[in-house]
Order: structure tokens, then C-alpha cells, then sequence
């Protein structure tokens, strides 16, 4: 059975995938902010994300607030922020009382986050929407 669960898995990612389609793209403004993995700004796990991500400093990571997901964010969903080099990935959730928000990760470094403050940006992303 060991050798059946990688095997398994891999056909229940492939499946879910194939129920979405990401063909609408979608530009849109929020406020972002800045976190870092310590315990005052998450949890007693600093490094793992709302979905059960681990966080690594340096990989481009970001947090959205649950309305974005209704929006049509989701988990890994892949964003690009204007004016950043590169693309970030959806691997963290934040509180429900935040909205039209991201929170860019920072990793541990407390000075760039608290200098990047709180901004306007525009984002875009694939929404993800059911096949029909």
C-alpha cells in the first residue's frame, strides 16, 4: 500500500486540477502590508501557513484576505504584483477581519516590513473558476 500512496496522490491533485479553468485574468487594487515568520505577527508556528505551507524566507510569498479568495484567489494561486520583480504564490490566509488586503512575506527581516508599511498595489492573477 506504501508504494500505492504517492501514486494515489498525485492522481487526486491531477483530478482536482482538472475541474478549473483559469482562463479569466483578473487586475484589481488592495492594500498590501508586510509580515515576517515571528510569533507575534502568526501563530506558535510561525513557519507554516494557513493551508500547512512551510514559509521560507526568501521564496515570494503572500497572504491574502478571505474575500480575495472569493474573488477567485486560492491556495498557490500564482499573483503578480506591479512594480516587483518576479511572481508570488498564495500560501497564507489572514484573519477574517481584514479585506481587499495582501500581506507580502518578509521572511524574518522586521526592518523591511515595518519601512514597506502599509500601500496601494495592483495585483493580477488567473482566477481559478469550475469547468463547465
Amino acid at each position: 500500500m506504501s508504494k500505492l500512496r504517492p501514486l494515489l496522490l498525485i492522481t487526486f491533485v491531477l483530478l482536482g486540477t482538472f475541474n478549473y479553468s483559469y482562463a479569466e485574468v483578473v487586475t484589481m487594487k488592495v492594500s498590501a502590508s508586510a509580515y515576517n515568520s515571528t510569533v507575534k505577527q502568526t501563530n506558535s508556528d510561525p513557519f507554516i501557513g494557513a493551508w500547512g505551507d512551510r514559509l521560507v524566507p526568501g521564496v515570494k510569498s503572500i497572504a491574502v484576505s478571505r474575500d480575495l479568495l472569493k474573488k477567485g484567489l486560492s491556495h498557490n494561486s500564482v499573483v503578480k504584483i506591479k512594480g516587483f520583480d518576479g511572481k508570488y504564490v498564495v500560501k497564507d490566509k489572514m484573519n477574517k477581519r481584514w479585506k481587499n488586503k495582501i500581506d507580502i512575506y518578509m521572511g524574518l527581516d522586521k526592518k523591511a516590513a515595518k519601512n514597506w508599511g502599509v500601500r496601494k498595489v495592483t495585483i493580477t492573477f488567473n482566477k481559478k473558476v469550475p469547468k463547465k
